[in-house]
This record gives C-alpha cells, sequence and structure tokens, in this order.
C-alpha cells in the first residue's frame, strides 16, 4: 500500500500523471483527456488538488467548480494503490475548504459504496439518481449535495 504525505494545489506539471491514473481509475465511464484537464485547470472557477507521496509523485487528484454559492464536486482520483489511507477522504476536505459556505453537489457511480459512504460522514446526503448516466457501463448516478451549514459546525 502506497501513503500519500500531503495535499496541495494540483499543477500543470501534473497533468499527465493526472490524466495517466483517469485511465486507470475511470476507463469504463469514459475518462478525461490531458486537453480536458489542461482546460479545466487553467478555467477561472475550478479549483484542483493532489495528493503527493514524499517524493511528490501524484497518488490522487480531486477538482471543484465554484459557481458562486453552489459548487460542484468534479472529481476525486486516488491510485488504487494508495486508496483506503485517507487520501480522498483529504483531497475532499481540500474541496470542502475551498466551497466553504457553498451549497456542493457531486455525482456518484451508484455502486460505489465506498465513496457514498465517505460523501455521507463529510455530510452529504442524497438527493436523486440519474439513470444511466454512465452510458457506456449502464450505470446510474447518484446526486448527492451538503448544505453550505454543513462545514460550518451547525
Amino acid at each position: 500500500m502506497t501513503t500519500w504525505a500531503t495535499v496541495d494545489a494540483l499543477r500543470e506539471v501534473d497533468l499527465p500523471r493526472v490524466a495517466e491514473l483517469d485511465q486507470v481509475l475511470f476507463q469504463q465511464e469514459g475518462p478525461w483527456t490531458l486537453a480536458m484537464f489542461k482546460g479545466d485547470l487553467k478555467a477561472g472557477h475550478t479549483r484542483y488538488f493532489a495528493a503527493r507521496d514524499l517524493t511528490g509523485l501524484v497518488l490522487g487528484y480531486a477538482g471543484v467548480a465554484l459557481l458562486g454559492d453552489t459548487a460542484e464536486v468534479v472529481t476525486i482520483g486516488v491510485d488504487p494503490a494508495a486508496q483506503r489511507t485517507g487520501a480522498g477522504r483529504a483531497l475532499l476536505g481540500a474541496l470542502l475548504y475551498e466551497a466553504e459556505g457553498c451549497e456542493v453537489f457531486l455525482e456518484v457511480r451508484a455502486d460505489n459504496e465506498p465513496a457514498i459512504q465517505l460523501y455521507e460522514a463529510e455530510g452529504f446526503e442524497q438527493v436523486a439518481v440519474r439513470k444511466n448516466y454512465y452510458r457506456r457501463v449502464g450505470k446510474d448516478a447518484v446526486v448527492m449535495r451538503r448544505p453550505p451549514e454543513a462545514g460550518d459546525g451547525s
């Protein structure tokens, strides 16, 4: 098991590794291309983070789109060798910090129980199902929402 050491801002130089991980993690669903990540990283309304090992290697990545008083988790991915080490939770924490005071939405594959449990533990609730959202694999997505007050200790 590979462990992560830090979470910091994702840089353009990290994107080839991120695109490589996305191919591994989301091959069936339709992974993003390097160009897609480059465009989104440069967008003024998005923030991306990386979980890194002690050498600086990206083990996970996450992005959030900030859209006024709402935000949307764009992606979270963790190298299979670093899953179940807290990297995903740390990345989600960075996104939620960026989106503080916002209502936050995300979609997750309906059969991804570990992710759903993580999101629920962080104050998200299931609000809808998008039938056949992941068309390539014929899977539904669960739409989840975290109210703004979920992050203020109320």
